[in-house]
């Protein structure tokens, strides 16, 4: 079994030598190294994005609206993600982003796990018909149990959810009066 660290650099290597910068090959092998952590299939979706790369055009989008639409095959999961990353800070504010054709999704997904720990907030995740939560960069629930995430995503709605305690005033006081005790 490979380390997580020998993923992270062949992944680096990997993606300079496509032509990415150093910066955004760090990134990559950041979010490789995390989809494998979490038992998700990164070096095969990178290596096909890769293989597809050379032969379809893919969109950068490098600001993120509510709504964006790609007038190419679909978006890139690599520059998507590093723009989320940049914007995080400004796109907490809006409601819904919705992206429609995302190539390679799972990528993009780390990207947004990334941004969930740098935000402080849970990311809420509907790729096509799935529904997918993003905690904190801790953990990744979805309702792929047992199937792969596919090739191409045709529509993305992204939610960040406000933390919020999970009980009630009454029942933190009750468990307070017995610590108490």
């Amino acid at each position: 079994m490979r380390s997580l660290s020998e993923i992270e650099t062949a992944v680096k290597r990997a993606s300079r030598a496509v032509g990415f910068s150093w910066g955004n090959s760090e990134e990559v092998g950041k979010s490789i190294r995390q989809l494998e952590l979490f038992g998700l299939q990164g070096i095969k979706n990178l290596n096909q994005y890769y293989k597809d790369k050379t032969t379809k055009k893919f969109e950068d989008l490098n600001l993120i609206n509510e709504i964006n639409e790609t007038s190419y095959d679909a978006y890139c999961p690599i520059i998507l993600g590093i723009s989320f990353l940049d914007q995080i800070k400004s796109l907490e504010s809006f409601k819904t982003i919705k992206f429609k054709k995302i190539a390679y999704p799972v990528i993009f997904l780390s990207f947004l796990s990334r941004a969930s720990e740098i935000s402080g907030k849970k990311i809420h995740v509907r790729l096509d018909q799935n529904e997918i939560l993003l905690n904190l960069n801790v953990n990744i629930c979805s309702s792929f149990l047992n199937q792969e995430i596919p090739e191409f995503a045709n529509e993305i709605e992204i939610k960040f959810i406000d933390n919020e305690d999970n009980f009630t005033e009454s029942e933190w006081n009750s468990l307070y009066k017995l610590a108490e005790d």
